[in-house]
C-alpha cells in the first residue's frame, strides 16, 4: 500500500491579484501554517513597497519568510530553498497540508523542484558586465539579452540590473542560454504539490495595481524610501517600487514621474509573472473573484482530504 505523502498548496498569481487573502483562507480550512514565496518580503527594511500582508493578517495564521531577513544580509534564492525545505520537515511533523503563497516563481519553483545546476563563470564576465551597466546603463544589458536569449529576456524581470548580468554571464561564459539550463532536473521531494493560481482580465489586474501603488504612497513608501536610500546600491533594493524612488531623490524625475513609473514597472512585472506561470500546466486556475469556499472544496475533493 502506498503511503499518502504530505500535501504544500501553492497560491500562485500575480501581485494584487489577492493571493495573500486567498492563502490565509486556505490555512485556516486546513488549521496549518503559510510558507511566504515572495523575494521582496523577506527584508524587514522594506515593508510597505512589498505589500507585506497586514498586522492583523500575519496574526490570523503563522507566516514564515516574511521580513525575516535585513537588505545588508546576502540571501539568495539557493539559501531559501534549504531553508525552506528544511521547515516543511518541521511542519509537515504536525500537519499533513502546508501553504505555500507567492508571485515569485523563481523562489516557488525552488521549493518545489530544487534549482537547476549551472556551470561556474569566470568572476572576469561578470565584473566586464556590471562596468558595461555602469558606463552604457541597463538598456546595453536588456538589447543584448533580447538578442541572445528571448525566452528569459521574457520571463525575467528585465530592469533589475542583477538578474539581466546573472543571464548574460552564463552567456557569455558557457556559450549557452541561460534558459538552457532551466529545468534540467527536479530533486526528489517527499510531498505532493497542488497549484492553485488566481487570475483576471488584464485591465483589472492593473487597475488593481495602480491602486495599490496608490495605497502605498499614502501608507508611506516615500519616507520608508528615503530611510533606505543611502544604501540603494545594495542588491536587495533593486526592485520595484524603490528603484523609482531612488530615482526621484536622485533629481532625475519628478515625484509624479516616479509613482507613474512604479506603476508602469509594476505592471509589466504582473506581465512576466503571468508568463511565468502560464508555462506551468500543473495549475488549477480561479477568477479572482471565486469563493474560497469553492477552491478549497476542490482542493478537498481532488486530494483526498
Amino acid at each position: 500500500m502506498k503511503i499518502k505523502k504530505p500535501l504544500l498548496i501553492c497560491v500562485v498569481g500575480a501581485t494584487a491579484i489577492g493571493k495573500t487573502a486567498l492563502a490565509i483562507k486556505i490555512a485556516k480550512a486546513f488549521s496549518t501554517e503559510i510558507i511566504s514565496a515572495d523575494s521582496r518580503q523577506f527584508f524587514k527594511e522594506m515593508k510597505i513597497g512589498t505589500a507585506v500582508p497586514a498586522t492583523e493578517e500575519l496574526a490570523d495564521v503563522k507566516h514564515h519568510f516574511i521580513q525575516n531577513k535585513s537588505i545588508f544580509e546576502s540571501y539568495s534564492v539557493g539559501d531559501f530553498e534549504r531553508e525552506a525545505i528544511e521547515l516543511l520537515k518541521v511542519l509537515f511533523e504536525e500537519n499533513n497540508v502546508v501553504v505555500l503563497v507567492g508571485g515569485s516563481g523563481l523562489y516557488v519553483e525552488a521549493v518545489v523542484n530544487g534549482l537547476d545546476s549551472f556551470p561556474k563563470i569566470d568572476s572576469k564576465i561578470r565584473e566586464a558586465l556590471k562596468n558595461e551597466f555602469s558606463e552604457k546603463g541597463i538598456e546595453k544589458l536588456q538589447k543584448e539579452l533580447k538578442e541572445v536569449d528571448v525566452e528569459t529576456f521574457n520571463k525575467i524581470d528585465i530592469n533589475n540590473p542583477q538578474r539581466l548580468i546573472r543571464a548574460l554571464e552564463i552567456f557569455r561564459g558557457s556559450g549557452k542560454k541561460y534558459s538552457s539550463f532551466l529545468q534540467q532536473n527536479s530533486n526528489e521531494r517527499n510531498f505532493e504539490t497542488y497549484f492553485i493560481g488566481l487570475t483576471a482580465e488584464r485591465e483589472i489586474i492593473y487597475d488593481r495595481i495602480n491602486q495599490r501603488v496608490d495605497l502605498m504612497i499614502e501608507n508611506g513608501l516615500m519616507e520608508e524610501a528615503k530611510i533606505i536610500y543611502p544604501h540603494k546600491e545594495l542588491n536587495a533594493l533593486q526592485t520595484v517600487g524603490y528603484r523609482e524612488l531612488f530615482d526621484f531623490f536622485d533629481g532625475n524625475v519628478s515625484k509624479e514621474e516616479a509613482i507613474l513609473e512604479i506603476k508602469k514597472n509594476t505592471r509589466r512585472f504582473a506581465k512576466r509573472q503571468g508568463t511565468w506561470f502560464r508555462r506551468n500546466g500543473a495549475i488549477h486556475w480561479y477568477d479572482y473573484q471565486t469563493g474560497s469556499e469553492e477552491i478549497i472544496g476542490d482542493i478537498k475533493t481532488k486530494n483526498a482530504l
